[in-house]
């Protein structure tokens, strides 16, 4: 039976290549892939992904490949991504503690949690696309936290790229709320390559200057004193392998950390680049 992939998107901007990447190595293996979004509204690539011409600004050079620009903007253009499932839809939403009957509630939400890490049993990996988007709606979405604990719980790999590292951060239980890579090695985008200026999104007229958050400050905090993060400065890919996870510092990674999915999946790969 082939293989099943769920990549998680913003709807606020995904990084072309970041999605083009882990989906063509896993449309090579024959893996049927679902696609989500928070709301169900169908993501969009970022404008500056889809350009040969731009130049990044912390590289000093482009980072799209004009046939990786033109992959992505054929994506966007197919119908593979018009009807994303909707995790609000899918995922219940924790109940607020001073809510009247709270005890039922959270007794209802812990039901509903069970239902749906019963539907992903049919899935083998997530996917966490990156970009500026998983700022928005995908770091500190609640919802997005119980899917992958829920793979986390199954012993399936997840893979996140760039800003959408932050999610596997701040997934957590509640019960001891530690972070789920607290003694893990992870890679993410570095302060070296962060923007100072110019962070937008789609679908809002808004430059936020440079990122909210420094991701590899987190990174480093979370991943605790038995773990480690690395920004591999200088080298042109950095993609760590440590199971369950797979982490993609950013753009250039994206080839590579579909190629360990696969990888992970098929030869049992547990461990790269640390």
């Amino acid at each position: 039976m082939s293989k099943k992939i769920l990549f998680i998107l913003s709807e606020y901007g995904y990084w072309g290549e970041e999605l083009v990447g882990p989906l063509a190595a896993c449309d090579e293996q024959g893996y049927q892939t679902v696609f989500a979004t928070p709301t169900g509204k169908r993501p969009v690539p970022l404008p500056p992904s889809l350009d040969p011409g731009y130049i990044d600004p912390p590289l000093g050079r482009s980072v799209t490949t004009p046939e990786v620009a033109a992959a992505a903007a054929e994506l966007d253009r197919s119908g593979r991504l018009d009807n994303p499932v909707s995790i609000a839809d899918w995922v219940p939403d924790r109940p607020y503690n001073s809510e009247s009957g709270f005890l039922r509630r959270i007794e209802a939400y812990y039901r509903e949690l069970d239902e749906v890490a019963e539907e992903l049993r049919s899935f083998d990996a997530m996917v966490i696309v990156g970009g500026s988007g998983p700022i928005v709606d995908l770091a500190n979405n609640g919802r997005v936290h119980e899917l992958i604990l829920a793979f986390k719980r199954a012993d399936k790999p997840v893979v996140a790229e760039c800003y959408g590292v932050a999610c596997l951060a701040f997934a957590r239980d509640w019960e001891d709320r530690a972070s789920i890579i607290d003694g893990k090695h992870v890679t993410g985008h570095c302060k070296e390559y962060d923007y100072k200026d110019g962070t937008g999104f789609v679908g809002v007229e808004f430059n936020m200057g440079p990122p909210p958050y420094p991701l590899e400050y987190i990174l480093r905090d979370a991943t605790g004193p038995t773990g480690r993060y690395h920004g591999n400065v200088g080298h042109e890919t950095s993609v760590i392998v440590d199971y369950p996870f797979i982490t993609a510092r950013s753009t250039p990674d994206s080839f590579l950390a579909g190629q360990k999915l696969v990888e992970v999946l098929e030869s049992g790969l547990r461990r790269y680049g640390w």
